[in-house]
């Protein structure tokens, strides 16, 4: 099992930053991919960015340009700083780990954290 903790949600203006944290603990060995995804309200989950263990780095072309996903392989934690940010990217923003290991996938899901970004 792993187990993903986010951090960093709040209240911001639009036009301002926050920066969001996922710590991953637990069985963490052969993790191909983490990454963000976000729900607004009445809205479908979509993803908003990912890495994965290589470094390779993928981007929902609505936040490409203001969002910036990282990791720190030190502490098991990814990063995910937004800047510029627009009440559009309001939602609860899950953190997400991807493991396909003997042909068996697995999708782990932290808990959230909301993002409002007033106008």
């Amino acid at each position: 099992q792993v187990q993903l903790v986010e951090s960093g949600g709040g209240l911001v203006q639009a036009g301002g930053s926050l920066r969001l944290s996922c710590a991953a603990s637990g069985s963490i060995f052969g993790i191909n991919s983490m990454g963000w995804y976000r729900q607004a309200p009445g809205k479908q989950r979509e993803l908003v960015t990912l890495i994965t263990s290589g470094g390779s780095t993928n981007y929902a072309d609505s936040v490409k340009g203001r969002f910036t996903i990282s990791r720190d392989n030190a502490k098991n934690t990814v990063y995910l700083q937004m800047n510029s940010l627009k009440p559009d990217d309001t939602a609860i923003y899950y953190c997400n780990a991807y493991r396909l290991r003997y042909g068996l996938a697995t999708t782990y899901w932290g808990q959230g954290t909301q993002v409002t970004v007033s106008s």
